[in-house]
């Protein structure tokens, strides 16, 4: 209202406090708006109708309860309670101090309340004494819901735009960017400042990409879903589709309008904000992802086309459903539930996956995020859900969880321990084959290695964190040739090579690391018999050497000439020639009494061998006492051939062993060589070199007893030693 002006001086020199109060009442309902006047203490003087439609009463004047205004009660705007002695009306009288368009709120008596604009201005006589004031008025409520509803709208759209869950952001016709909210800047990890401002293809990957889309743009062509990579702050590289469309004024480019769906972790999700009713229809329309708005009860409200086509129902069909409606039962009870929750402020938004039932009876996997738009007191308005169709991605899981089962069946099918882990060496699977090796059952989660205890091939403990497979993830690189012993529970011990190498995403970021362990038991077995047989080797030819050295002095010795040394030092190599092929048959770990008799004596006695009788239980000799008893029994047996029971076809020749309990746990063996049925038998004039090769290696080497006996029936020996005394 403009402000009161000063009304002329009449002839009589009347102030305008007196004019005003002399004037008919027809006066003050003529002014439009509401009118009071207060003389100089405060009291109600005058006022018009409108003022006391206004109030909700007919204030008498001169009433001691009517001071300053003619309300029932007076508040400030904000609600607080303001008494009429501090009211505008007692400051301009008290104080002459004019109010211009202030805020009053005016209370009834039926306790209704209107907001009233007021302007005040105080009155003075000639002599500028306040004789009172006046107080015009109106009431401009209406005016004030009007401002809270544009408002709460703008409120609204700002909400929308801020707080969506997809990335948005507005690009001028000149590709500098001029609105981001906060999805977006998350997303890329900026700050308002670092990405409001620049020109979009700052941040743009593939140059040629992000000029094939401002040129569509400025040419009014539609983005839906186009490929783009975008560069994040911490420069990782951002998979995201952007849809959008252009705003033309009278066929100029003004600005675009782009959502940023990341699909790097196959969650995309795009959400619009609307600066306006236009901008938001825009949105709506630009978006390749369903959008719905929902009451409190679920009841669609609004749908875009997408969801439409998504879910395929007609926007006229969907508008008289909920979206429990068109949910499967098994999936209606945890989307409800988080709805209700959302309604009633216990979460701002949430993000389910369902499944939706289309008419024809398919179904569609739909990703839901569902946020709240809030009135000005913080309560529930509707929902906006946005809902993005997962079928395809859906199925693709599937088939990605098959094949990572089938792998996994492949390594639980390898004989060799294998194990995975992430990238921070914590174990994410293992095979049986890791437990059996292990000893033990790993636990999902254990640290860097499936083993107990880990040790160095020198014994010295190799703690887990220094593991070939830490590493591995460490440096990020494959380990090759390292050896190490793994300790198992019960304490024993198995040599492994590990094979630790790390994994990477397609983006070439470490992911994790899959670890072989080869055991390698036999193999380190098989290079200690290696080695021992390379000493054993030695050592046998060593002894070889001296036996033919000590056989060769002894032939010589007492040979009567050249060819009887020849034929007896022949006859004894062979016969050591026939352990060594028996003791080599078992890799030189001994030989069985049983067989390298019947191989003596069968290969000496030729077509006499069935004259030949060989009894005893088995007895597995040592190399060392096979080799002596080879030795024995060749001279015994020569003997036997050229003059004893052997030498006529009436002779026969027993052999006979048996164990007894000897000293120093190892039994005793006795062996008994008899012959009878040859020609008689007479003891020899001269001690030979045979009984003297015999002694030497029972009683000798074998530390045993010989007794050899000449008897006129045929040749007795006995023979005894302890089975273990001949091990080297």
């Amino acid at each position: 209202m403009s402000n009161i002006e000063e009304f002329p001086a009449s002839s009589r020199r009347l102030t305008e406090f007196e004019a005003l109060t002399a004037a008919a009442p027809s006066v003050l309902d003529a002014i439009p708006g509401a009118v009071y006047l207060c003389d100089q203490d405060g009291w109600l003087v005058r006022y018009n109708s409108e003022a006391a439609e206004l109030w909700g009463q007919n204030p008498s004047v001169g009433d001691t309860r009517h001071r300053f205004c003619g309300s029932h009660a007076l508040f400030l705007p904000d609600g607080t309670p303001l008494a009429h002695d501090v009211c505008p009306m007692a400051i301009a009288v008290f104080a002459g101090t004019s109010t211009r368009n202030a805020e009053v709120v005016m209370e009834r008596p039926d306790g209704s309340r209107f907001t009233a604009l007021v302007n005040i201005r105080a009155l003075k006589d000639h002599d500028g004494r306040i004789q009172g004031a006046i107080n015009c008025f109106q009431d401009i409520s209406a005016h004030k819901e009007l401002e809270e509803t544009i408002k709460q709208k703008n409120d609204d759209l700002e909400d929308f735009f801020e707080n969506s869950a997809i990335g948005l952001h507005i690009v001028g016709g000149d590709g500098i960017i001029q609105r981001a909210n906060k999805a977006e800047l998350a997303l890329l990890g900026y700050t308002a400042d670092e990405y409001v401002g620049r020109h979009i293809v700052e941040f743009h990957v593939d140059a040629p990409v992000i000029g094939d889309i401002l040129h569509k743009l400025s040419c009014g062509e539609k983005l839906d879903r186009y490929p783009a990579r975008l560069r994040a702050k911490d420069g990782s590289i951002k998979q995201v589709l952007i849809t959008s469309n252009s705003r033309f004024e009278d066929g100029k480019f003004i600005s675009t309008r782009c959502f940023t769906t990341d699909v790097t972790d196959l969650r995309e999700a795009e959400m619009a904000r609307r600066e306006s009713d236009d901008r938001l229809a825009a949105t709506y329309d630009a978006a390749t992802i369903g959008i719905a708005e929902a009451d409190q009860d679920g009841r669609l409200l609004r749908v875009n086309d997408a969801l439409c086509r998504m879910l395929g129902r007609s926007r006229e069909e969907l508008l008289n459903m909920t979206f429990f409606d068109y949910t499967q039962e098994a999936d209606r009870q945890e989307d409800g539930a988080l709805y209700a929750r959302q309604i009633a402020g216990e979460i701002d938004n949430y993000a389910l996956r369902k499944r939706a039932m289309r008419p024809d009876g398919t179904t569609v996997y739909l990703d839901v995020y569902s946020s709240s738009v809030l009135d000005a007191a913080g309560g529930f308005r509707y929902g906006v859900r946005v809902l993005q169709d997962v079928t395809a991605a859906k199925l693709l899981a599937d088939r990605i969880r098959e094949s990572e089962q089938h792998l996994r069946d492949l390594l639980e099918a390898l004989p060799a321990a294998v194990y995975t882990t992430d990238a921070t060496g914590r174990i994410t699977f293992f095979n049986n084959a890791a437990i059996e090796m292990s000893g033990r059952t790993p636990q999902i989660g254990d640290m860097w290695c499936v083993t107990w205890r880990l040790y160095n091939t020198n014994g010295t403990l190799l703690p887990h964190d220094q593991c070939p497979m830490a590493v591995a993830l460490k440096e990020n690189r494959a380990v090759r040739g390292a050896e190490a012993i793994a300790e198992r529970p019960d304490g024993t011990r198995i040599p492994f090579i590990p094979y630790p190498t790390p994994l990477h995403d397609a983006e070439g970021r470490l992911i994790g690391a899959i670890n072989m362990l080869v055991d390698i038991t036999e193999r380190k077995q098989a290079e200690n018999r290696q080695r021992l047989l390379i000493d054993e080797l030695n050592h046998r030819v060593k002894n070889t050497l001296a036996t033919l050295q000590s056989l060769a002095g002894q032939t010589a010795r007492h040979a009567d000439s050249l060819e009887d040394f020849s034929d007896r030092f022949e006859a004894r190599l062979l016969a050591l020639s026939r352990a060594h092929d028996l003791l080599t048959r078992r890799h030189w770990e001994g030989a069985f009494l049983d067989a390298l008799a019947g191989e003596v004596l069968s290969a000496m006695a030729g077509n006499a061998a069935r004259q030949v009788e060989i009894d005893g239980p088995v007895v597995d000799l040592d190399s060392r006492t096979a080799l002596s008893l080879t030795m024995v029994l060749n001279e015994l047996a020569t003997n036997a051939i050229k003059y004893g029971a052997l030498s006529s076809q009436a002779g026969m020749l027993s052999l006979s062993w048996r164990l007894e309990e000897g000293s120093e746990r190892h039994p005793k063996l006795i062996l008994d060589w008899r012959e009878r049925g040859g020609p008689p038998v007479a003891p020899p004039t001269r001690r030979g070199n045979g009984s003297r090769l015999m002694e030497r290696c029972i009683e000798r080497d074998l530390g045993g007893e010989l007794d050899l006996a000449y008897e006129p029936l045929g040749v007795v020996c006995r023979m005894s030693f302890a089975t273990g005394a001949g091990q080297v």
